[in-house]
């Protein structure tokens, strides 16, 4: 059985998790998050998309 999940909601759940428990200031993740709205409407974008991509595939390639 595949369990599909949005990256978004995975990174969030990340984001709460640093700022929980390791110690993640708040203002710090308000800097992440803004540093990842500007680095979407910039050229690098496409690569980092395009990177995500290839190691969720690769990811969901792994055979147990």
């Amino acid at each position: 059985m595949a369990l599909s999940i949005s990256m978004s909601v995975l990174l969030l759940i990340i984001v709460f998790m640093l700022v929980n428990k390791a110690g993640l200031k708040a203002v710090h993740a308000v800097v992440c998050v803004l540093l990842g709205f500007y680095l979407a409407s910039s050229s690098v974008a496409p690569t980092i998309d395009d990177l995500t991509t290839n190691v969720a595939d690769m990811i969901g390639g792994v055979k147990i």
